[in-house]
């Protein structure tokens, strides 16, 4: 993977709001807690066949909330059985630079960011317009600080100068979904039948198709797909991140990716691998087997997780307070600095 230092005009801040009340004149649905979501997780990552290091890192994590009633002298039913939320954290780095320094990157993107969100007094699991908004802000802050931190680090070591990574981020909390993205690694979201690209590639060659100059069935075999236009590292915390906020159903799959499996298997390809209707870890295995059999040109990591969510339960119209929101989108073009808190 290469680097380009221009200026990241074709990076946008997307925000993707989701509906989340119904109207007044029905019944409203009542999301299931976030505990009762089940999710199948598995990942890997691989060399490939040509690489003689794996620059590659992802992580997959579960934070929970919990209230454990230790003694009370209520009538029963007056608790909740179950008082607590979930969420889950899939994030894949794609690093690049000479020596070891593509390795530490990605290594470093990591670690940095959940020692960030350690330290933070808000975890983001109650989930309304304002909660969403004000969490993808801190994410990308987090964003803002690890490119500060890979920036002071490379300064200080020559042997890491250079180094940057690609980092792209899908936290859950039951059927919400934000993403927060750099880079060319991907995430999809399958959905009955359907694979949805959920990222916008930061590349020479989707920027080419952005600006119309190339079809866009030929982003994947330019010569400049692997050509970062934004990246993690070198930017001294002045970095933007693509953010969106959606909706996951029950049924669907996501997949988190570096461009060592996307460059080996095309859409049509995982598509068919992850309609099969396997595990999320015979998903995995296949994925990788189909990208090593393709060649393996690159580093190949990838999370794949399936989720189960319960129907939602309908609430009285007497229940209803909130109007309902429509779905909202906001394109805003990259100044190179973050966006205001909402």
């Amino acid at each position: 993977m290469t680097a380009m230092p221009v200026k990241f005009e074709t990076s946008h801040y997307e925000f993707l709001v989701s509906p989340l009340s119904s109207s007044s004149a029905r019944p409203a649905a009542r999301e299931a807690s976030s505990t009762k979501v089940r999710v199948d997780l598995a990942a890997t990552s691989h060399p490939g066949k040509v690489r003689s290091r794996n620059e590659d890192h992802y992580m997959v994590a579960k934070a929970s909330r919990r209230i454990d009633v230790l003694l009370n002298n209520l009538p029963a039913g007056e608790l909740p059985d179950e008082i607590g939320e979930d969420a889950y954290s899939m994030v894949v780095a794609d690093g690049m630079g000479g020596m070891n320094a593509g390795d530490v990157a990605s290594m470093l993107a990591i670690s940095t960011g959940v020692r960030l969100a350690d330290k933070s007094v808000k975890w983001g699991f109650k989930i309304n317009e304002r909660e969403a908004r004000d969490l993808l802000n801190r994410m990308s802050l987090y964003f803002q600080e690890i490119d500060l931190r890979l920036t002071h680090k490379s300064d200080a070591d020559r042997r890491l100068f250079g180094m940057g990574t690609t980092l792209t981020l899908a936290y859950s909390v039951g059927a919400h979904l934000f993403l927060i993205h750099v880079g060319d690694s991907r995430a999809y979201l399958f959905r009955r039948g359907e694979l949805i690209q959920l990222t916008h590639d930061h590349t020479v060659a989707q920027a080419l198709a952005d600006a119309g100059q190339i079809k866009p069935d030929e982003v994947r075999t330019h010569a400049r797909r692997n050509t970062l236009t934004n990246y993690l590292g070198g930017h001294r915390g002045k970095i933007r991140a693509d953010v969106r906020w959606s909706r996951l159903e029950d049924g669907d799959r996501l997949l988190v990716c570096s461009d060592g499996l996307t460059d080996m298997v095309d859409d049509a390809g995982v598509a068919a691998i992850l309609a099969r209707g396997e595990t999320s870890q015979q998903a995995v295995d296949l994925l990788l087997e189909k990208a090593l059999d393709a060649g393996g040109k690159d580093n190949v990591t990838l999370i794949v997780a399936g989720y189960h969510i319960p129907p939602a339960e309908f609430l009285g119209v007497r229940e209803v307070q909130a109007q309902p929101a429509q779905a909202e989108r906001s394109t805003v073009v990259d100044t190179g600095e973050f966006p205001p808190p909402q």
